[in-house]
C-alpha cells in the first residue's frame, strides 16, 4: 500500500487533464496522503486553473496539511497523519498536464515530478524538456508551465520514479529502457503498458509504480466553428443566424432552438460586460459546446434575480438549458462555455 496514483480529468472545451504523483513512504499514512492530495487535485481542476497555477495552489494545500499535523494541531477533517511535514520535510510530487484536443497544444507543469517521454508518430522518442519546480511542501517556490505542440497520434507516458529507478538500476538507465520499450511496435496502447511494466518492474519492486500512457487525438476543422464577433449589439441575431446554419451543416437541427438562447445570451454579455475581441466557437464531438471568450478576466457570477430586476436572468437561463456551464480563464483573458447533450440519432 503506497502514495502513487494517477487520474485523467475531463475539462471543458474537450480538453483532459493528465495526473501524476507519487508520495514518499508506504503504508496507511501515505495512501490517506494521496487520497487527499488526488481529491485537491480534482476539485482545483474544476476551476479550470492553468497547470502552474493548479501546482501553486496544491503545495499551498500541502503546507496547510503539514500545519494540521503538526503535534498538538487540532484536526477537523477526520484524517489520519499525513506523511508531509513542515516546510523543508519533502514528502510528494506531482505532474499535471492538460491536453487541448483543438489547438493541439499541451501545457503542463512539475513539483518535483519526472516530465513525460513523448513518442512522436515518426517514431522519435524523447525526453519532454521543461522546467521542474520543487516538490510540494517547500512553499514561496515559483513553478512555470512548458507548452508542447503535439501531432495527432502522439504518445505521452507518465510515469514515477518508480518505474525507472531502482537500487540496481540507475534512473537514466532506467529511462533509456522506457525510451526503448516505448519506440516498440505494439498492438495497442495496452500492449505496449504491458511490456514495459513487464520489462522494468521486479517481482517485488522497492518503492510504487505509476505508467499513464495517453494518444492524443484532433478535433478536425469539420467539427469546430468559430467567428470574430464585433462589439455591436444589433450584431447578435446576425451571429444566431450564423450559429443556426452551422448546426444545420451538422445535422444538429434538434438543438437549434436551445443553442440558439444560449448563443444570444453569451454574447450579448460579452458585447455588454466584456472587453474586446470577442470570439465565439462550437464544438461537436460527444457533445454540443458553446464558448464566448473575450478579454476581459471579470467572471460573471449566477444570481437569482428579483421580481422586479431587469437584468440578472442571463447566466441563470444558461444554467438551466445546459447540461452544464463555467468559466476559464487564461492568458488574454476569460471565455464562458456551456454544453448540451448530443440529441440522440
Amino acid at each position: 500500500m503506497g502514495g502513487d496514483w494517477f487520474d485523467v480529468i475531463p475539462l471543458s472545451g474537450h480538453r483532459v487533464a493528465f495526473v501524476v504523483g507519487d508520495v514518499v513512504g508506504h503504508g496507511i499514512n501515505a495512501s490517506a496522503t494521496m487520497g487527499r492530495l488526488r481529491t485537491a487535485v480534482r476539485t482545483l481542476a474544476d476551476l479550470d486553473l492553468p497547470p502552474d497555477e493548479l501546482i501553486t495552489h496544491l503545495d499551498d494545500l500541502v503546507l496547510h496539511f503539514a500545519e494540521d499535523d503538526r503535534p498538538g494541531a487540532a484536526r477537523n477533517d477526520g484524517a489520519g497523519p499525513c506523511d508531509v511535514g513542515a516546510a523543508g520535510d519533502v514528502g510528494a510530487t506531482c505532474l499535471y498536464a492538460v491536453y487541448d484536443p483543438v489547438s493541439c497544444r499541451c501545457a503542463l507543469a512539475s513539483a518535483g515530478h519526472p516530465l513525460p517521454v513523448l513518442l512522436t508518430p515518426d517514431g522519435a522518442v524523447d525526453l519532454v524538456a521543461g522546467f521542474v519546480g520543487p516538490p510540494l511542501g517547500l512553499g514561496g517556490l515559483p513553478f512555470e508551465t512548458t507548452e508542447l505542440d503535439l501531432s495527432a497520434g502522439s504518445v505521452l507516458a507518465l510515469y514515477s520514479d518508480g518505474l525507472v529507478e531502482t537500487r540496481e538500476r540507475a534512473l537514466d538507465d532506467g529511462v533509456s529502457e522506457l525510451r526503448e520499450l516505448l519506440a516498440a511496435p505494439a498492438a495497442s496502447l495496452e500492449a505496449t503498458c504491458d511490456s514495459i511494466i513487464h520489462t522494468l518492474v521486479t517481482d517485488r519492486p522497492g518503492d510504487d509504480v505509476t505508467l499513464l500512457l495517453a494518444r492524443t487525438r484532433v478535433l478536425t476543422s469539420d467539427r469546430v466553428a468559430s467567428w470574430d464577433i464585433p462589439a455591436v449589439p444589433a450584431l447578435v441575431a446576425r451571429v444566431r443566424k450564423q450559429a443556426v446554419e452551422q448546426l444545420d451543416a451538422w445535422g444538429l437541427c434538434e438543438a437549434t432552438c436551445i443553442t440558439e438562447l444560449l448563443v444570444s445570451e453569451l454574447v450579448t454579455n460579452a458585447i455588454r460586460y466584456g472587453e474586446p475581441p470577442i470570439e465565439l466557437r462550437l464544438i461537436r464531438d460527444g457533445a454540443l459546446i458553446c464558448e464566448v471568450s473575450d478579454a476581459s478576466g471579470t467572471a460573471p457570477h449566477l444570481r437569482r434575480a428579483r421580481t422586479y430586476d431587469e437584468g440578472g436572468r442571463g447566466l441563470l437561463l444558461v444554467a438551466q438549458l445546459s447540461q452544464k456551464w463555467g468559466t476559464r480563464h487564461n492568458a488574454k483573458g476569460k471565455t464562458i462555455w456551456c454544453q448540451q447533450v448530443l440529441p440522440a440519432d
